[in-house]
């Protein structure tokens, strides 16, 4: 953990803000400050077989990984929904999943009970590792452990189109393409000097507010905040980066290809931007609303130092978006406008003939 600076407000050991999140957004995009998070865990996975092992019970194609290379991976239950989510590292004897700190030791409980007589250890570190954040321009500021020649620093993907993976939304002008974002593994010592440096004013920190508009405005999807007991990984438009539609079997395969090649998500996300003269931001759980009808449900919002206030909405996939929606908040409704991330008809991309019915004929 590191220590954050006085006048921090913080959540437990999750550090907030140091007084002002839309500064603090600035000086990330500027390379100036670094967010040290405390809600993120790290697994370690060794052992000779742990690549093909993550392969065979994952989403994503890990087989042949080469160290230093960065991609993300999706456990999912034998109906497709999401059950874990992690960033996936690897240093040529370690597997280093990254995942968020309320999710890391059930995926950790579930990793070592699938092990059964496979090569691999699982262990939880995040007692020998902090995840420290930055932008590509602030990356300079960390000095990430490194194993052999590879630095343990997971290059977010977000929002390319990896390789055996799909987009729904937008390919061209993705809010993402703006965004860049690391997480660096750090050792004790590195997270004692990053926690003088900060206090001394020499480095900024920036904390969990300002990290969660600039996701929330590259549209990234987060397992502590988009899913919920029914999530597929299609409806978030998590294909692009988190799994691998061409791999062999997993758990939940079934699913994800008949909704990717024959069906529709039954929910799909949407970008919302918020009415400014509110006070209060919307919170996880509040509904989003066409009139008196019920459409969805806010996952995550955020005020970005150039869009205002924003957030992160779960719809039904048939919701008229149209027109502008009310976000039914403690405080009152907000209104809200809707930019489309996964559209109704994402999915079904096979093209499979019809068939004629056999009850006509000439």
């Amino acid at each position: 953990m590191i220590a954050s600076p006085a006048g921090a407000i913080t959540d437990g050991d999750v550090l907030l803000h140091v007084g002002d999140p839309m500064r603090e957004q600035r000086a990330l995009v500027r390379g100036t400050a670094v967010a040290p998070r405390a809600g993120r865990g790290v697994i370690a996975v060794t052992g000779v077989d742990r690549l093909s092992w993550l392969d065979s019970i994952t989403t994503q194609a890990l087989a042949r990984l080469e160290p230093g290379v960065s991609t993300e991976l999706l456990v999912l239950d034998p109906q497709g929904r999401v059950e874990h989510a992690a960033a996936v590292l690897d240093d040529g004897e370690t597997t280093w999943l990254i995942a968020d700190a309320g999710d890391a030791p059930a995926l950790a409980t579930w990793l070592g009970r699938m092990r059964f007589r496979l090569r691999v250890e699982v262990r939880d570190a995040s007692t020998e590792v902090a995840v420290v954040g930055a932008t590509d321009a602030g990356l300079a500021l960390i000095r990430p452990l490194t194993i052999g020649e590879t630095p343990l620093v997971w290059r977010d993907p977000w929002p390319a189109v990896a390789v055996g993976g799909a987009a729904y939304g937008p390919v061209e002008e993705h809010p993402g393409a703006q965004r860049s974002w690391n997480e660096a593994l750090v050792d004790a010592a590195e997270a004692s000097r990053l926690a003088q440096l900060a206090a001394s004013g020499e480095i900024g920190f920036a904390g969990e507010l300002a990290v969660e508009a600039l996701r929330v405005a590259a549209w990234r999807p987060r397992f502590a905040d988009e899913v919920d007991e029914r999530t597929i990984p299609h409806e978030l438009d998590w294909l692009r980066t988190a799994v691998h539609l061409d791999k062999g079997c997993y758990r939940g395969q079934e699913t994800v290809a008949k909704v990717h090649n024959l069906g529709h998500p039954p929910r799909r996300l949407v970008s919302l931007h918020l009415d400014g003269s509110a006070e209060s931001l919307p919170a996880r759980g509040d509904v989003v609303a066409v009139g008196d009808v019920e459409i969805g449900r806010i996952t995550s919002a955020g005020r970005h130092y150039e869009d205002g206030p924003i957030a992160l909405a779960v719809i039904k996939r048939t919701a008229d978006t149209d027109t502008d929606v009310v976000v039914r908040t403690a405080d009152g409704d907000v209104a809200a406008s809707v930019t489309t991330v996964v559209p109704p008809d994402a999915g079904a991309s096979a093209g499979v003939p019809r068939l004629p019915r056999l009850s006509r004929r000439r």
